[in-house]
């Protein structure tokens, strides 16, 4: 099957939905030999694993605790895999700055306009309270934003305008934003009721 687009990357702040995307997608894109690849997990395992993190914290590593070099490692090793490769899905938060410029790559950005929503979801994964989440989201994402401006520059990393397609995962339910990415991507219906059927 011909896609419209050789590569992916979901981008997106806390609890907008950006993991969720990537593994809905897999049923549909697995039996054409895509390769998927989640920034996030990665960062937790790689905390993990080196104690950087315990095994009983909540929620995921802020960019703070990991070396310069190994953002920029990650950061532009996906940049020079979608240069190389064709039929990969990346999840990171930088995923779609990083590739912006990469002809064919279909850069995803997804957000939530309901703050209350968010800190939700966060509370019902992460199992924290409603302080925590609230304190969670705000810290991390400020940690991290600060980190990567002074790494790559003072940028809007979700500037609207860096991506081929931004959706409201507010207002687009889980199965409507999968609809709106495999739409954009060239599938036709038919070829959709074969993956949900296999």
């Amino acid at each position: 099957m011909s896609h419209k687009f050789d590569n992916i990357t979901i981008s997106g702040g806390i609890a907008v939905g950006t993991s969720t995307l990537l593994n809905n997608l897999r049923p549909y894109l697995k039996p054409y030999h895509w390769k998927f690849f989640s920034g996030g997990e990665f960062m937790r395992d790689y905390a993990l694993k080196n104690k950087l993190l315990s095994p009983s914290q909540k929620g995921h590593p802020k960019a703070t605790v990991f070396a310069d070099d190994l953002d920029r490692k990650l950061d532009f090793g996906m940049q020079k895999r979608l240069k190389s490769e064709k039929h990969v899905a990346l999840e990171s938060w930088l995923s779609g700055f990083m590739c912006r410029e990469i002809p064919k790559t279909l850069t995803i950005l997804l957000y939530c306009s309901n703050d209350a929503v968010r800190v939700d979801r966060v509370v019902n994964r992460d199992r924290m309270t409603i302080d925590e989440a609230k304190h969670y989201i705000k810290e991390r994402e400020s940690e991290n934003f600060t980190k990567w401006r002074r790494l790559y520059g003072d940028y809007n990393f979700f500037d609207p305008t860096y991506y081929k397609l931004v959706i409201d995962t507010y207002s687009s339910g889980q199965l409507e934003t999968l609809g709106k990415v495999l739409d954009k991507l060239g599938y036709n219906h038919d070829q959709i009721k074969i993956a949900k059927t296999s």
